[in-house]
C-alpha cells in the first residue's frame, strides 16, 4: 500500500518500531515544550499515544551497508569499497571523487561542501566543514561592479574569477580518511582516475545540463573543449574522457593534498581566477593567493538539532542556514497535526500546504538576518531554536489567510549568549538570494557497523564560475556569490550583516546534510541540492516520513512544495510520473484564494518545477536491516551489501 491509502493511525511514525531501541534524547537536541496551544478547533493526540507499528519499506533490505547516490557509476565505487571492508567514510570519499568525474557540474575539488559524520562505536556525531572561504583580500563591497546593470550583476560576478572561493572538499576527504576512515587517499581515488581516463557514458542529465544553463559551458576555452567539442554540446550517451583530471588525481594520490594547496595545483588555480567577465576587468579578477591556499583549513562542528514528535533531527550548523531554519521550521509546524486527514491536515492538503508556506516565510526572514558564518558574527542559535520564541513566529500562521510580508523576527532576548539589542523590531525586506541558479549533489551512506555519513557537496552554481583550470581537468566554484551583494551591517536598523563579505569568512549557505534520530540511534540520513530550496526538501521529507508515515523512496518521490524568502512565492512540482499523490489543481486554486504567489492563473498546473534530489538511507533499530532511497529526479541509485561473516568487524576507524 502507498502511503495515501495505508489504514494507519494519524502520525503512522518514522521507523516507528525503532522504539523498542531508544533511550534518551541526546543533550543537544531542543526539547523544551511548546508555549503557545494548537489552534482552535485542532485535536493533537495525547503525548502517551501508543507507536503502531513502522510502514512496510521499499525496496530491498541489507545488513552489509548501503549508498545512494545521484549517479551509477559513483553509486557502484562507494559499494566497492564498502565490500572490501572499508567504512562509511572511506566510501564517501570515494563517491565524492567520483561524482567530480561524472557529475563535474554539481561537484569537485574546486568546491566545497559538509559532510555530517555519525560514528557507531562511541555514539557521536558531528560535521567536517568543509566550506569554501573568502580570500584574505575579500571586501564587503566587492561585488558592486561598475558599468553592470544591476539584472546582469549576479550573471556576470558568478562567471568571474571573482566569485572563487578557497576550495575545501579536498582537505575535507583527507581528513575524514586520517581521522576515521580505514583507507588511504590514494585508494580512495583510484575509481575516478580510471574512470576519468576512460570515460564514460554521459547520461540525459549531463546532457542537458552541458547544452543549458545559460551557456556557461561556452564561457572559457578549456571548458568548452570539454563539453562542447567542436562548437557542438555533448549529447546523451557520448563518451566523455578527461585526461587532464586523470591526471590531477594523479598528483593528488602520489604527493597528497599539498600539491593542491601548495603545489603546482593551487599556482594553477591562483592562475585560473585571475579571468573576468567584467566590462572593467580590474574588478572581476579573483583575489585568492597561495598564501590563502596554505591557510584553509576544515573545521569540526557540533550539529544543530531539535526535537520533533519524539523524534531529533540534526542538521548542518552555522555558517549553513540549513539546520537552524529546518529547524524552525519544524518547530512552528509542531503544534499542527500534520498527517490526520480528518483534519484538513492530509499529505497535500490546502491547509498542510498553507501552513508549510506560511513556516518557510517566517523562518527565511529570520535567516537573512541572523544567519551566517558563527566565527566572524553572533549567529543567536539558541534564540532562534528557542520554544518560546519559535512559538511567537508559530502565533503569526491564521490556517485561513496568507499573513502579510513577515519581518525577521528578534531571537535575542531568548539567548543570552548572544549580545545586542533586545528591543530591536525589523521591517520586511526581500531577500536577495531568492532566485540566484544554484546546484549541488548529496549522498548518503551506512556501514554494516552503523556509521553514517550524510554529505552535501557543491561548486555552487550548475558549472560553479564556469572556468576549467587548464591542465587539470576540474571547474572552480563561485561560492562567494552566497555573500549578499550588497553589505547589510546597519547599525541604525540592528542588522548585524551576519553574511556580508569578509576576509577568511565562509559565505551563508544553505546545505541541510541532516540525521534523524531515535534518542542516540540514527535512523535515517538524508539530504538535498537545490540551493535555498535545499532547506525545504529536507523540510518536505521530514513531514513526510514522520507525519505522513512514508517510506524514505514514498517521502523522496513525492512531489515538494518551495518558498525561499518572506516575500517568496510558491514552487512547487508535480508532472513527473513518479510523483504521487500530486498536488491537484483545486489543491492549488484552494492556495490561490489564500492569496498565495507563483501558482500561475486559476485553474491552472503551477506546480512544474523540479525541486532538489534527495538521495537516503534508513536503519531500523529493531531489526538491524538498512535500506535505501535515490531520487528519480537525477539517475538516483541505491546499492546495498549482504553482510560477509567472514569480514564482519566491529570497527568504525575512529582514532
Amino acid at each position: 500500500m502507498t502511503a495515501t491509502n495505508r489504514p494507519a493511525p494519524w502520525r503512522l511514525g518514522l521507523l516507528a518500531a525503532s522504539l523498542a531501541a531508544a533511550i534518551a534524547v541526546p543533550a543537544f537536541a531542543h526539547d523544551k515544550p511548546h508555549s503557545i496551544g494548537t489552534p482552535p478547533g485542532i485535536t493533537l493526540p495525547p503525548t502517551t499515544e501508543t507507536v503502531p507499528p513502522a510502514p512496510a519499506w521499499d525496496g530491498q533490505a541489507y545488513k552489509g551497508g548501503v549508498v545512494s547516490v545521484s549517479h551509477p557509476l559513483a553509486a557502484q565505487a562507494g559499494a566497492d569499497v564498502l565490500a572490501r571492508g572499508g567504512n562509511a567514510i572511506d566510501a564517501a570519499a570515494a563517491i565524492q571523487f567520483m561524482l567530480n568525474v561524472v557529475e563535474p557540474q554539481f561537484s569537485g575539488i574546486g568546491g566545497g561542501g559538509f559532510m555530517m559524520v555519525h560514528l557507531a562505536r562511541h555514539h557521536r556525531t558531528f560535521a567536517i566543514d568543509a566550506r569554501e572561504k573568502a580570500p584574505a583580500a575579500a571586501t564587503p563591497t566587492q561585488f558592486v561592479l561598475t558599468g553592470v546593470a544591476p539584472a546582469q550583476r549576479f550573471t556576470i560576478a558568478s562567471t568571474s574569477g571573482l566569485a572563487v572561493g578557497v576550495p575545501g572538499t579536498l582537505a575535507a576527504l583527507d581528513t575524514a580518511l586520517k581521522r576515521w576512515g580505514t583507507i588511504r587517499l590514494a585508494e580512495a581515488i583510484a575509481p575516478a582516475i580510471d574512470v576519468a581516463e576512460n570515460g564514460f557514458a554521459i547520461n540525459r542529465f549531463l546532457a542537458a545540463n552541458i547544452a543549458g544553463d545559460g551557456g556557461r559551458t561556452g564561457f572559457q576555452g578549456e571548458t568548452a573543449a570539454l563539453y562542447r567539442p567542436g562548437g557542438v554540446p555533448l549529447a546523451t550517451g557520448a563518451v566523455l574522457k578527461n585526461p587532464d583530471l586523470a591526471k590531477t588525481f594523479r598528483l593528488i594520490a602520489k604527493h597528497g593534498p599539498d600539491v593542491f594547496y601548495r603545489g603546482e595545483i593551487g599556482q594553477a588555480i591562483v592562475a585560473a581566477q585571475q579571468r573576468s567577465r567584467t566590462p572593467v576587468a580590474a574588478e572581476g579578477v579573483g583575489r585568492m593567493t597561495m598564501q590563502d591556499l596554505a591557510d584553509y583549513r576544515v573545521v569540526i562542528r557540533e550539529p544543530v538539532s531539535v526535537n520533533y514528535r519524539g523524534w531529533t533531527v540534526a542538521a548542518m550548523s552555522p555558517p549553513s542556514s540549513g539546520g537552524l531554519t529546518v529547524g524552525q521550521m519544524l518547530e512552528m509546524v509542531e503544534r499542527f497535526p500534520i498527517g490526520d486527514a480528518s483534519q484538513g491536515f492530509g499529505f497535500g492538503s490546502p491547509t498542510t500546504l498553507h501552513v508549510m508556506t506560511e513556516a518557510m516565510r517566517l523562518a527565511f526572514a529570520d535567516r537573512a538576518v541572523w544567519m551566517g558564518d558563527e566565527d566572524f558574527v553572533p549567529v543567536p542559535k539558541v534564540g532562534l531554536l528557542d520554544r518560546d520564541y519559535v512559538a511567537t513566529r508559530s502565533a503569526m500562521i491564521n490556517t485561513t489567510a496568507r499573513m502579510a510580508t513577515p519581518a525577521a523576527g528578534n531571537p535575542l532576548p531568548y539567548d543570552t549568549t548572544v549580545k545586542g539589542d533586545r528591543n530591536t523590531r525589523f521591517t520586511a525586506e526581500k531577500e536577495d538570494t531568492e532566485h540566484r541558479p544554484s546546484h549541488t549533489t548529496h549522498f548518503s551512506v551506512v556501514d554494516k557497523w552503523g556509521n553514517v555519513v550524510s554529505y552535501t557537496t557543491t561548486i555552487e552554481a550548475t558549472w560553479g564560475t564556469g572556468i576549467t583550470v587548464p591542465g587539470y581537468g576540474f571547474l572552480l566554484n563561485n561560492e562567494l556569490t552566497d555573500f549578499n551583494f550588497d553589505p547589510a551591517a546597519n547599525a541604525a536598523t540592528g542588522n548585524p550583516g551576519a553574511n556580508d563579505v569578509a576576509p577568511a569568512k565562509r559565505p551563508r549557505s544553505s546545505m541541510a546534510p541532516a540525521i534523524v534520530f531515535r534518542g542516540r540511534e540514527p535512523v535515517a540520513a538524508y539530504g538535498s541540492p537545490g540551493g535555498a530550496t535545499i532547506i525545504n526538501s529536507v523540510f518536505n521529507v521530514t513531514l513526510n516520513l514522520i507525519d505522513h508515515g512514508m517510506s524514505m523512496q514514498q517521502a523522496i518521490n513525492a512531489p515538494r512544495l518551495s518558498v525561499t524568502s518572506a516575500t517568496g512565492t510558491i514552487s512547487c512540482e508535480g508532472t513527473e510520473a513518479f510523483m504521487q499523490p500530486k498536488f491537484s489543481i483545486a489543491t492549488q486554486d484552494a492556495l490561490r484564494s489564500l492569496g498565495h504567489l507563483g501558482l500561475g492563473a486559476a485553474g491552472g498546473n503551477g506546480c512544474i518545477n523540479p525541486i532538489g534530489s534527495v538521495q537516503g538511507v534508513v536503519i531500523d533499530l529493531r531489526s538491524g536491516r538498512q535500506y535505501g532511497g535515490a531520487d528519480p529526479r537525477r539517475e538516483g541509485t541505491v546499492i546495498g551489501l549482504k553482510p560477509r561473516k567472514s569480514r564482519d568487524r566491529d570497527d568504525d576507524g575512529d582514532d
